[in-house]
Formats: structure tokens, sequence, C-alpha cells
């Protein structure tokens, strides 16, 4: 039997903390065989972007069936798409795939300025919402989805994440740490069940990258046969870990990164 696999669709982070470079920590960190296909390349650092080089969609595309084309990808996590062209392109390639799809839309900066452009929403909304088998917004990426405001509340939360489901995903994970508490609630909805997972909030301003992390820790549980719920929790878990472990590595002068790894080498 095969090692478990994942791929991630997303940009690259040359400062290792957010996008492709997060993806792959958090695959191996489960356990699971990573593989990637780029769709920009970004001049970042842990203060901020500086430069986007969006891939061609033809390429993302090649990108993506060269690897089907010889290896078992048991998951595969969507991230930054950049335009409509490589939602598209994606949504193709994806046609026909079997296994789990965890959409993270990455589509509203830590600033709040919008990353992509409005097509790009519209294709996002369109294309790969009814391909996920989980959709994973922040609350303002939710609330963009829908044209509303970010959910300032547990009730706006579940309505939102309910009004999601409409456009297509089997399930929602609204990952409401934008949400002004003590806590830390997060949601997982379908349409058959609601489930609060809650949690501490740490004091940690090296929070860089969580949303890459967590969605791709959960594909990775989803590559490895758990069922969603359980894989929800097992990557909410583990993210908890590496957030409460961040401030240990001392990367960068911004917002830094988790340690990922933080289990298989503690900093002291």
């Amino acid at each position: 039997m095969s090692v478990a696999t994942a791929m991630s669709i997303a940009g690259s982070d040359p400062s290792g903390g957010a996008g492709i470079q997060a993806d792959l920590k958090s695959f191996s960190a489960r356990g699971v065989y990573g593989m990637a296909a780029i769709t920009a390349l970004t001049a970042q650092n842990t203060q901020g972007v500086a430069g986007v080089h969006v891939v061609p969609a033809d390429f993302v595309s090649q990108q993506i069936r060269t690897v089907f084309d010889d290896i078992d990808v048991h998951a595969v996590k969507i991230g930054m798409i950049a335009n409509a062209e490589i939602a598209l392109a994606v949504a193709e390639a994806l046609a026909g795939f079997s296994g789990a799809v965890v959409l993270d839309p990455v589509m509203v900066a830590k600033g709040g300025n919008p990353l992509l452009p409005e097509q790009a929403v519209s294709a996002l909304r369109a294309k790969l919402l009814p391909l996920a088998t989980v959709l994973t917004p922040n609350l303002p990426e939710a609330g963009a989805l829908l044209g509303e405001r970010a959910a300032t509340s547990r009730e706006t939360m579940k309505a939102q994440g309910l009004a999601l489901l409409e456009h297509g995903p089997k399930a929602v994970f609204m990952k409401g740490g934008h949400l002004e508490a003590a806590d830390c609630p997060d949601l997982l909805v379908t349409r058959e069940t609601e489930i609060w997972l809650d949690g501490p909030r740490f004091k940690t301003k090296n929070t860089h990258g969580t949303g890459c992390s967590i969605s791709s820790a959960i594909a990775a549980e989803l590559a490895k046969g758990k069922e969603l719920a359980e894989a929800v929790t097992a990557a909410r878990r583990w993210l908890q870990g590496a957030i409460e472990s961040a401030d240990s590595l001392g990367i960068g002068h911004g917002h830094g990164p988790t340690h990922h790894f933080y289990a298989l080498w503690p900093v002291a």
C-alpha cells in the first residue's frame, strides 16, 4: 500500500510561512507525501507582499495534469488562484477527480485589502465551490463570497456558513479567528450537522500562514482516510500547537510563521 498523498494548488511564499511552502510543511507534519502546482510567484516576507508574478493558466493546468498522469493523488488543497483564467483551468483539470478537495479561498489580505479581482471571485464561486469537499474561509473571505460584511457574531457565522453551502461545497469550515472574542471559535457546517470547535486564543503576532496551514492539514487528514469532522478536529489541534510554539522560531521582523514541526524539533 502506498503512502497517503496530497497536492497543493496555490501561490509561492519565498519566506516559507504561507502558500505552497506552508502547505508542503503541513502535509509533511501530518505524515503525508506532498506535491504542488504553483499558480503565482510572490516576492514577500513577514512584513508584506512586494510583488506577484502570475503563472499562465495553461501551465498551471499542465502541472496538475502531469502529476495526475503519474501519481495517485488522494486529496487536493486549492489556495491562491490569482485570476479567473486560473480558476477555470483548475476546475477543468480537476474534472473527474474522485479524491477530497479542500478549497481555501485566498481573497482578502490580513490588512483587509482584496487579493482577487471581482471576475476571479465570480469564477471561484461558480466553478470551484461546487468541487469542494470542504470550503475553509476566514470571516472576511466568507463575507466577500456572499457579498456581505464579515461576521461579527456566532449567529452570523452560522448563517453565512449555511448560505455558502448553497453555492455547492459539501461542507464549510468557518475559521473564526477574526471574531472579537476571548476564545477562538470555528464552525464546521454541512447540510446535516453543525459542529462548534472552541479553543484558546494565543497572544502572538506570529500567525502568518495559519489559513494555508490548517486547510492543508485538513487535506492531509482526508488523504489518510479520516472522516471530515475527525480530519478538521485533528488539523485544528495540530495548528493550535504550531501557533503556541510560533514565538520560539524568531523568524523575521513582522508577522512570523507558525512552527509546523513543533512536535518533531521543538525550540527551547
